[in-house]
């Protein structure tokens, strides 16, 4: 009977599916455990074997967890909305949702393939109606909210307005806008309704508010920092500026020390923590106010060394900062307004990254010292950002590198004085940024004074004059919230006056309208500018023609749609009751699963989704929706699994013809292209002789010559060979030999089709190199060709076999034989070509202890997440048992559950085989028993004067006297004696033996 992983596989698939074997209850006596990967977005390109690696760790988890009893929950839906799914309709007219549920089923065909025991029945789709009418919910919630800073947490906006009724604003500390206008009650209540809304907008943790944006002209969108990659949108590589725009935001800022201190609960790995608390970026310091010379503004700027106010030098405002074109002189103003506009097609990821780039232009504007009165001359540059603090700069040389490299850069020129040192140290070479090791010099009342000191006494002067205060700051921004994308959850937001109104739960979903064109409008409106049926009639409560708009019964609709994170930062939650018609999640589910227990998914999300997620969260504790402060409490980072790239390699004809341009024509048209084996180019490269090449350059010189061009010379320049990636469609990936005829009949290569080839050995080798897998590489493995071939449990088994589950490693199909064969040296345990060989015969103690070392190892694995080990574990168990002959069922029905987790399929079946009833899924894990691993032997070295010369096997309870009884009466010691007797016999039980004399 032999192994066929694809019929036992697509059985057991099919069993799990009908049975609905994994499908979690919530209601349970049992202890809960949840389980989670990061929820895909599903591409056209499908899953290759990268992306498998968390979902295997993860399943192995699952799969572990409810062997031991767990109620075990391990979703699976889809991230749907997004820009690819958009910009693929533009260019096709399909409508996105068509693409993406074809998209969908592909990723639903692979995933099943490979065996995960996913809850299916829980599956959610972030752009499905019945999912997205629950983040528009949660924006109406985040809307209808305020953070109180007394209370530390988001209240309901109704419990503000009762404030401002009674007592007006003055009392209120909350997280709101910069320069709130204060009011009394009384003025409260006499002021308009809509005047009413634009205070109250300035307080809600989700506003309209003009803001700077990265926006993407070619994709007519604003994009998040993590979709631009250096300086150009990261999907179609598009030219990104700086732009201002009225959009919606979310005060994420508020919860920054929540998202800080939130770390110390939560068990993720320090780098992550790391890549968080550099993100939210907490500095404690002063905001410090500097009056604008000749002009009725104030510039404020955040400092963390308020120490260092008398060594202000300078003044740098971003170049968006609103006070740049009011402060400006007319005789700087075209070098500003040229500035900005450079400025704008820079990314604020760039800005900040680039620490090389010295810019800047003075303003021609000064600013006034707060202690000395002085001028201090104000520039724009674009290393200020303007989210970030104040979005302006009081800049201190000596004591700032990056100040000091910017001071020296435009020494000399109009605005830029000499630098002021105001500490004890010597600033010819560069800053002085110790915060300690110095005493203040030429700075008034703070001479002599230490950092700490200085500090507090410069803070302290500071808001005796009114010019400034203690603060802490952080880098942390308001998520901007708006897109100008169709493929996304629509805004339940309608428009009277120009303000935004929120449509009642009990209308939602607000589903996305058809349009005829996925693109903006020609007077630049978003996508859903398109719409020809998308107004808000406050009558019926439905979305009527646009034609119908009257602005008193009929109003326009918000055309933005919800970022691509919306979805995705509380798709947790909605799995713990998927099919809820009337809220989100009950409290009953919520109050059972409670949060993640295991969340896996890639480092990249560690500033994107993770920080959205966990606000969210925090923000649904706060008003009672959550039963958690924090989402997931353990989180693993999976790392890459990375391609194996096979290359060609096309020789550069490097030569230099000095006839004439029609002799070169005819050339071009003659000469042939060579294709260069791996060998041959290394010899190339080497500069090693290679007769087959110099026979090539014989070739090449002669064609030239045929044509009329006599003169021509070989030259040496680099590089000397061209490496393209060949599709490894075209290789034995096993052996690295190209397939001449299929890559010549490959598409990408036609141009190759003439081509000669020289070969190695009579064959091509490509060469080798290991980088990301991409399809624009080429170098993508389909997990359902490994399937296909060899069965999804070796993949599984071979995907953790591959090293730790964090570290980045590269795929090596040759490896895959390896782990196949071990799958199938474990079925002949079970079996022979007759069938069923398992025997009910007691198994040995070497059998047993083969088995429990193998319980005790995989379980420890288990619970410590080193997948890889377990693998090698199970291929050690499986020779053992194979060296002692063992087909016995009380080892090879605990093994079999054992490696379950792992290679779910054979494990099913060999059950079966066994005679069980129903799936392994949900059988007791076996328990190690170290009475197995105690051994009761030890076999003794016994020497002579110190010098061993045999070894004999005893029972480790023996006596002293009793080991020297049985050596003294073996035959090899009276051989070694010749009838002496020893002077001494020295034992050390468990240990040695030796006799002396």
């Amino acid at each position: 009977m032999k192994y066929n992983p694809n019929e036992i596989e697509a059985k057991w698939q099919q069993y799990w599916a009908e049975n609905q074997t994994f499908a979690a209850t919530n209601n349970s006596e049992r202890p809960k455990y949840y389980v989670l990967d990061m929820f895909p977005y599903p591409s056209g390109a499908g899953l290759h074997v990268g992306h498998p690696l968390g979902y295997i760790a993860s399943d192995i988890v699952a799969r572990y967890k409810r062997h031991k009893g767990f109620n075990v929950l391990h979703p699976q839906g889809y991230d749907s909305f997004g820009l690819p799914a958009e910009q693929y309709a533009i260019q096709t007219g399909q409508h996105p949702d068509k693409t993406t549920k074809e998209n969908i089923a592909r990723y639903r065909e692979q995933l099943d393939k490979i065996g995960f025991s996913f809850d299916w029945s829980r599956e959610v789709r972030t752009s499905n109606a019945d999912y997205y009418k629950y983040t528009q919910w949660i924006f109406i919630q985040l809307f209808n909210s305020w953070y109180n800073n007394e209370s530390d947490k988001a209240e309901d906006i109704s419990t503000l307005i009762s404030i401002f009724e009674k007592e007006g604003n003055a009392t209120v500390n909350a997280v709101c806008d910069d320069n709130i206008i204060s009011f009394s009650a009384s003025e409260w209540n006499a002021f308009s309704s809509s005047a009413q809304q634009k205070i109250l907008l300035q307080y809600r943790l989700t506003y309209l508010a003009e803001t700077e944006v990265n926006w993407c002209p070619a994709l007519g969108t604003v994009l998040a920092n993590d979709e631009i990659v250096n300086g150009v949108s990261e999907r179609g590589g598009h030219p990104v500026i700086r732009k201002k725009m009225t959009q919606w935001s979310m005060r994420i800022s508020a919860y920054a020390e929540r998202l800080l201190q939130g770390l110390n609960d939560i068990d993720w790995t320090e780098s992550l923590k790391e890549s968080q608390r550099n993100w939210i970026g907490k500095s404690v310091g002063a905001m410090v106010s500097f009056n604008v010379k000749n002009h009725d503004e104030v510039i404020d700027v955040f400092t963390t060394r308020p120490d260092t106010i008398f060594g202000v030098t300078f003044m740098t405002l971003a170049p968006e900062h609103d006070l740049v074109a009011k402060i400006t002189t007319p005789e700087q103003k075209a070098a500003v307004e040229s500035y900005i506009e450079a400025t704008a097609k820079r990314s604020e990821r760039e800005r900040m990254a680039d620490v090389k780039t010295i810019s800047g232009v003075f303003t021609g504007a000064h600013a006034e010292h707060p202690f000395t009165k002085e001028p201090i001359p104000v520039w724009i540059g674009d290393y200020v950002l303007a989210g970030y603090g104040t979005g302006a700069v009081m800049a201190v040389p000596c004591g700032d590198e990056r100040d000091y490299a910017f001071a020296n850069f435009f020494k000399g020129t109009n605005g830029m004085p000499e630098i002021k040192n105001i500490f004890d140290q010597d600033i010819s070479e560069e800053a002085f940024g110790a915060k300690e090791g110095f005493q203040l010099v030429d700075s008034d009342f703070l001479n002599g004074l230490g950092y700490k000191e200085g500090t507090k006494k410069a803070i302290e002067a500071l808001e005796n004059i009114k010019q400034g205060n203690g603060k802490t700051n952080y880098r942390l921004r308001d998520a901007v919230f708006s897109r100008q994308r169709y493929w996304g959850e629509p805004f339940p937001v309608y428009y009277v006056n120009g303000l935004p109104q929120m449509i009642d739960k009990k209308y939602l979903p607000i589903a996305l309208p058809e349009v005829e064109k996925y693109l903006p409008t020609e007077d630049g409106q978003p996508p859903l500018g398109n719409a020809t049926v998308w107004a808000w009639n406050t009558e019926t409560n439905q979305v009527v023609s646009n034609d119908k708009i009257n602005n008193t019964s009929v109003f326009p609709l918000e055309l933005n749609t919800m970022p691509g994170w919306a979805g995705s930062s509380w798709y947790w939650m909605r799995y713990m009751d998927a099919h809820n018609k009337e809220e989100f999640a009950s409290k009953e589910a919520l109050d059972y699963w409670q949060n993640v227990d295991l969340y896996i998914g890639g480092s990249e999300h560690a500033t994107g989704h993770l920080l959205y997620a966990r606000f969210w969260n925090k923000f649904l504790k706060d008003r009672g929706f959550a039963p958690t402060e924090e989402p997931f409490k353990k989180l693993i980072n999976q790392g890459m699994i990375l391609g194996n790239s096979a290359f060609v390699y096309i020789l550069q004809q490097h030569t230099e013809v000095k006839d004439t341009t029609q002799i070169v024509k005819s050339l071009n048209a003659k000469r042939k292209t060579y294709l260069l084996s791996k060998g041959i180019y290394d010899d190339l490269v080497g500069n090693k002789n290679n007769p087959i090449i110099d026979k090539i350059k014989e070739e090449i010189l002669l064609a030239y010559r045929e044509v009329g061009a006599d003169s021509v010379v070989w030259a040496d320049a680099e590089p000397k060979a061209l490496k393209i990636h060949a599709d490894l469609s075209v290789i034995n990936d096993i052996t690295s030999e190209l397939d001449i005829e299929k890559f010549k009949a490959h598409p990408l290569y036609k141009d190759y089709a003439n081509a000669e080839f020289i070969l190695e050995d009579g064959k091509y080798i490509v060469g080798r190199e290991v980088e990301k897998m991409s399809k624009s590489k080429y170098n993508v493995v389909n997990p359902d060709d490994i399937c296909n071939e060899y069965g999804a449990d070796t993949l599984r088994l071979y995907e953790m076999f591959l090293g730790p589950l964090e570290q980045a490693k590269p795929w090596n199909t040759a490896g895959i034989t390896g782990v196949f064969g071990f799958l199938k040296k474990l079925w002949r345990l079970y079996f022979d070509d007759n069938g069923s060989i398992v025997t009910n015969e007691e198994p040995s103690a070497e059998m047993y202890k083969s088995l429990h070392k193998t319980i005790k190892k995989i379980t420890e694995d288990i619970e410590n997440f080193s997948f890889n080990t377990s693998v090698s574990q199970f291929m050690i168990c499986v020779n053992e048992l194979v060296t002692l002959k063992c087909h016995h069922r009380a080892i090879l029905e605990p093994l079999a559950i054992v490696i379950s987790p792992y290679a779910p399929h054979i494990a099913e079946e060999l059950w079966s085989a066994l005679g069980n009833e129903g799936s392994i899924a949900t059988v007791a894990f076996p328990i190690f028993e170290p009475k197995y691993l105690v051994e009761s032997e030890k076999e003794y070295p016994v020497s002579f004067n110190g010098k061993m010369r045999f070894k004999i096997n005893l029972p480790l309870d023996l006596t002293k006297e009793q080991i020297e009884e049985i050596v003294m009466a073996d035959e090899r010691t009276q051989a070694q004696l010749q009838g002496r007797t020893p002077n001494k016999v020295i034992i050390v039980p468990g240990k040695i033996i030796n006799l002396v004399g």
